[in-house]
Parts: structure tokens; sequence; C-alpha cells
């Protein structure tokens, strides 16, 4: 049996009996108790499961519903993401470089940041170009790539490669899903690997994300939370979540 194949048959048997042991995995699916404590690592990080001693039992986190398309997600929460925008560009000062990903959060961001002098915007996503084309105080690098269409963002290898070969002070992501424990996921592993070279260009990460995105589970981890050093959400953010980040060391911003 194949890797894939038998941590999906271990995430079926947890979602079906809430709770499983290493004993009762390994004699079901006949690999040694090591490898099925590395399966269960592995699924815990991807937000599929809570490991305990001796197995695992179900996440009892809320999965994210699958995304919509960037165009249709537009005027989803829009105050709020506006809000979230507006705080998330004030920081950022005149004469910085910042990276902007894809998201509709994030283009409320890069709205707000037309107008400023000396800036120097990097990004993957051609909503946020079209937004800045035309700004004569921005410089403007967009990173090329695979054309991922229902997020308007260039990812996969190319994009990986040209995100490695930069550098900028601040980065500012949207994010699908948000959980204390779990991390900072996606639901499409392509974007998750070119969300890990972005957040790896800058030495302050920014997320930005409403509270719709916060104590949310997807499949594929980009990081975890300790990776991000600011989050800029609203005031409907579950206060649990916001205590578990502060905990883990992320300055909260609630507008």
């Amino acid at each position: 049996m194949l890797g894939y194949e038998r941590r999906e048959r271990i995430r079926r048997l947890i979602a079906a009996r809430q709770q499983v042991s290493v004993g009762e995995l390994s004699a079901l699916l006949g690999a040694s108790p090591s490898t099925i404590r590395r399966d269960l690592a592995r699924l815990e990080q991807e937000g599929r499961l809570q490991r305990e001693h001796g197995g695992a039992t179900a996440c009892e986190s809320t999965p994210a519903a699958p995304e919509p398309s960037v165009l249709e997600r537009a005027n989803e929460q829009i105050e709020d993401k506006r809000r979230i925008g507006r705080a998330a560009a004030q920081l950022v000062a005149d004469g910085e470089t910042v990276f902007i990903s894809s998201g509709t959060t994030t283009a409320e961001v890069a709205r707000c940041l037309r107008g400023r002098t000396g800036l120097i915007v990097m990004t993957n996503a051609l909503n946020i170009a079209h937004l800045l084309l035309d700004d004569p105080g921005i410089t403007l690098v967009v990173v090329g790539g695979l054309l991922r269409r229902s997020e308007l963002s260039l990812v996969g290898p190319l994009a990986d490669q040209a995100v490695r070969d930069l550098r900028a002070d601040k980065v500012i992501m949207g994010i699908h899903a948000l959980h204390p424990d779990f991390g900072l996921t996606n639901d499409t592993l392509l974007e998750t690997q070119t969300d890990r070279a972005i957040l790896h260009c800058a030495p302050q990460v920014i997320i930005v994300a409403d509270h719709t995105k916060l104590g949310r589970v997807a499949p594929s981890l980009v990081a975890p939370v300790t990776e991000m050093h600011v989050l800029v959400t609203d005031r409907a953010a579950p206060n649990d979540v916001l205590e578990a980040l502060r905990n883990r060391g992320v300055r909260i911003t609630q507008v």
C-alpha cells in the first residue's frame, strides 16, 4: 500500500470511529507502528486529526469550506476586508519593499497603497498588479509562473524560484484558513508551495484575514502560526483564537 493510500485510510477510520490506537492501525493496515506514527504526525500537521498518547482522535477544529474563485469572493465580508486593508497598508512605510500575495483581502491592501511614494511592490497576483500598474509612485514587480485562473495568481516551480531570489521588508499575505494549533493552511498544493517561498522573502510577515478564516483548517499546510508576526483581522474574530495566537507571540490588530 502506498503512503498516501494508507494515510487516506487512516483519515477515514478516525473520521468514522473518532478515536483509534497505533496498534489497531498497525494491525488493520499491515504497517509497522513507527510507520503509523509518522503517518499520524503528517496528518496532524495537515490538520486532519489530533495525536494523543498511543493513537489519535478526530480533529476538533472546523474544516474550511472549499474556496470559491477570487472574483466570487470579492464582495464577501467586503466592509471587513476594506477596514483590514486600510489597517495593513498603514503598516507599510514609504520607501519600503513589500510582497503582496494573491487574494481579495490583499487586494484591499494594494488599493490603499495607491498614491504612496517610493514603494516597491512585488506580487504573484494579476489582480494586485492590475490595481497598481498605473501608479507612478510604485515600482511594480510581477512574478511569473503558472496561472491559477480561479485565484488570478501565478504559482508553481517558476514562481517559487523567482520568489526565492527576491527580498522584501514585509510580506502581506491572505490565507484560506488559520488555526493556532494547525497553522496557516490552504486547499491547493501549488499555491501552498509558492506561499511558503513568499513567507521567507521578508523578515516580517503580516497576515490579513477576516473572522471567517480563523479557527479553521484546510488540507495543505503553509506554515505554523509562529511564522507570522502580525495578524490584521476584524472585530468579529473569535477571542479564543486571538488569545492563543497572542500566546504564540503574534501581534493582533483588530479593526
